[in-house]
């Protein structure tokens, strides 16, 4: 699958930003204005109250737009065998040889790696107790029991007020503790998000369009038998092979409305992959888009994404309404590309620090799937196991 091994938009020549209501439509304007060129930008989770949701009841407090797309200066793709430097519009009329030149007068200590603890220790604290958090989850079992729904993804907020610190230096930090294929540093004025994702929400390539969800988590073991042990037990994990497949249902019942009947199928069905802090069960969806759909179209159909949501998704988005104590703001929506040729990647927002560098207000958030066979108390772990990098990360400074 195409995949950019990493690469950076600066600048912002042109750029849109939106609230959920007319987000969509920009965006459709936006591409048809700019067609042929770089773009990058961001979907945050409010985008769902224009697609059959209704507005987070708690406020916002990352400093991001629900959709912000811009086309930047200059583009650096780097991959194993070059650096590519585009110009695509003239930067204080620096040409590609000086932006290369800039990139080598580079060091981490111009992101302050070393300079970057803050003030005091960073009273990071939760903003749904854990007593709530479990009388929460057992609430939603009630649900699903009644047959509201079949699964839903529950998340709760760690955040802490009156933080200064360097976003860059601790991305560097985070990717450092984290590495992980869909990882991004994206600052938007003052806001920052601080990524290290390991979860693709949607890729184009051409006329294909393959989405990977995420469900199912074991932590590794620091013993090769016991990491392997802890491998197998989530391959054969009755409660998240549910949990991920009700999933990948949902994600090919949302591509089908955007690609050609017949064409929608499942690539790989519970695939384990390996990360530092976990392993995860990932499954592979894809189809053949439809002649003339377009990226709007496909956010039209999928998002939000099925596996930060749950099934069925109109009455889950309800629930997560009702019982989430936080805005999610730009986490579990997504930050991508559209390359000229209309290919774009984008991300799922998690494993992710959000910094508001105008009200120094940090948080982040993580959450789980819950199922007829979830219980509070693991559920809950999950969210601290997902954490862990994070954590550390904060921890160390």
């Amino acid at each position: 699958m195409q995949q950019q091994e990493c690469l950076v938009g600066v600048g912002r020549a042109y750029a849109v930003s939106a609230y959920a209501g007319t987000g969509l439509s920009q965006l459709r304007s936006f591409l048809e204005v700019h067609a042929g060129n770089w773009l990058f930008g961001h979907l945050g989770y409010g985008l769902q109250a224009e697609l059959g949701g209704m507005p987070s009841p708690h406020p916002s407090r990352d400093g991001f737009a629900d959709l912000h797309f811009f086309v930047p200066q200059v583009v650096v793709q780097l991959s194993p065998q070059s650096i590519n430097i585009i110009c695509t519009q003239p930067a204080g009329n620096a040409n590609p040889a000086q932006h290369w030149q800039h990139i080598q007068n580079q060091t981490l200590a111009s992101v302050d790696v070393e300079k970057q603890k803050p003030a005091g220790s960073i009273g990071i604290a939760p903003r749904t107790t854990r007593a709530a958090y479990l009388a929460h989850v057992q609430q939603l079992l009630r649900h699903i029991a009644l047959g509201d729904c079949y699964e839903i993804n529950y998340c709760q907020e760690f955040f802490a007020n009156h933080v200064k610190l360097q976003p860059a230096g601790l991305y560097e930090r985070l990717c450092a503790a984290s590495p992980n294929p869909f990882s991004c540093y994206y600052r938007v004025n003052e806001a920052h998000l601080l990524c290290a994702s390991p979860e693709r929400y949607v890729l184009r390539t051409g006329s294909r369009i393959v989405s990977q969800p995420i469900k199912g988590t074991a932590a590794r073991a620091n013993q090769a038998e016991a990491d392997a042990a802890a491998r197998h037990n989530l391959r054969q994990s009755a409660k998240e092979r549910a949990e991920n497949v009700m999933v990948v249902d949902l994600v090919r019942n949302d591509l089908s409305r955007v690609c050609r009947p017949g064409t929608v199928q499942v690539d790989e069905l519970f695939g384990i992959y390996t990360y530092p802090q976990v392993h995860q069960m990932i499954s592979t969806i894809s189809g053949e888009l439809l002649p003339g759909k377009s990226l709007p179209d496909v956010l039209q159909a999928t998002f939000p994404m099925g596996s930060m949501t749950g099934a069925p998704k109109q009455r889950v988005l309800a629930l997560i309404n009702q019982y989430e104590q936080s805005n999610r703001g730009i986490f579990s929506g997504s930050v991508g590309y559209v390359q000229p040729n209309g290919n774009f990647d984008f991300n799922v927002v998690i494993r992710s620090l959000m910094y508001n560098a105008e009200t120094h207000y940090l948080s982040y958030l993580v959450g789980g799937g819950i199922t007829a066979n979830s219980t509070p108390e693991a559920e809950y772990e999950e969210c601290l196991l997902k954490a862990a990098a994070i954590k550390k990360v904060l921890d160390d400074l």
